[in-house]
């Protein structure tokens, strides 16, 4: 697939910016919604949605980079071209807890809710943003037979974007519903499933990747993932215990 969408005065205009960006736009528009149920002011979220948007895209960028440096250890200034593709949502991931900290810690607002918040638009943003791996003909797997599979460079491999893509839809779908329908939960259980629920499924489909970011013979994308379910099920007991 061709990864210009259209151009605008001889500017090429990707479709991987424009899916990030619908999925920017559509997590913003449900955000505002839940923060209005949550009890925070719409003006209050705008304000960290201000901040943590760019911080988490810059984020994602360094961590790809950091991760990638051979790629740009020649030509350094590509590191600034996220046109063709190159953003690594653990890296947003990162960023954008350390910005909500400090947000949350300057508002005196509750650093939990407002991740909660947040957490169903993130994943709704992964599931729309995976499409632009596609049109880019990266994020893709390993050869394989099975029917599903997609044409990339002659060979037929897994679409591992669509199997992301898919389970963060269907993630995304539980965490409205709990959101909505279980009472005794607290404060950050919405965040915290979604840590873990996103890394479950991204600790098996980055198997199949033939595009890991390495740190040494070890996929970090899957080392972050074992960490967040791990550290997402020990902090999620302890906050229901207590």
């Amino acid at each position: 697939m061709d990864p210009i969408a259209f151009k605008i005065f001889g500017i090429p205009i990707m479709w991987y910016g424009l899916f990030i960006a619908s999925g920017v736009l559509i997590g913003t528009i449900l955000a505002l919604k839940s923060a209005k149920r949550k009890g925070i002011d719409e003006d209050t979220l705008l304000d960290f949605l201000l901040f943590v948007i760019p911080g988490a895209i810059i984020g994602a960028r360094l961590y790809y980079v950091i991760f990638s440096w051979d790629t740009y250890r020649d030509n350094p200034i590509q590191a600034l071209n996220i046109r063709g593709g190159g953003l690594a949502i653990h890296g947003a991931i990162i960023v954008g807890v350390i910005i909500a900290i400090f947000f949350c810690k300057k508002r005196k607002l509750s650093f939990w809710k407002l991740a909660d918040i947040v957490a169903p638009s993130l994943i709704l943003g992964q599931a729309i943003g995976r499409w632009g791996n596609f049109t880019n003909g990266e994020a893709h797997g390993g050869p394989t037979d099975l029917p599903w599979g997609i044409i990339v460079d002659g060979v037929k491999v897994h679409p591992t974007f669509l199997y992301e893509s898919i389970w963060n839809f269907l993630v995304f779908g539980f965490l409205l519903w709990y959101t909505y329908k279980d009472k005794s939960k607290v404060d950050g259980e919405v965040f915290l499933l979604y840590l873990i629920l996103y890394s479950v499924a991204r600790l098996f489909i980055e198997g199949l990747r033939t595009d890991s970011l390495m740190f040494g013979s070890i996929r970090v994308a899957q080392l972050f993932s074992l960490s967040a379910i791990v550290i997402g099920i020990i902090v999620f007991y302890r906050r229901r215990k207590n």
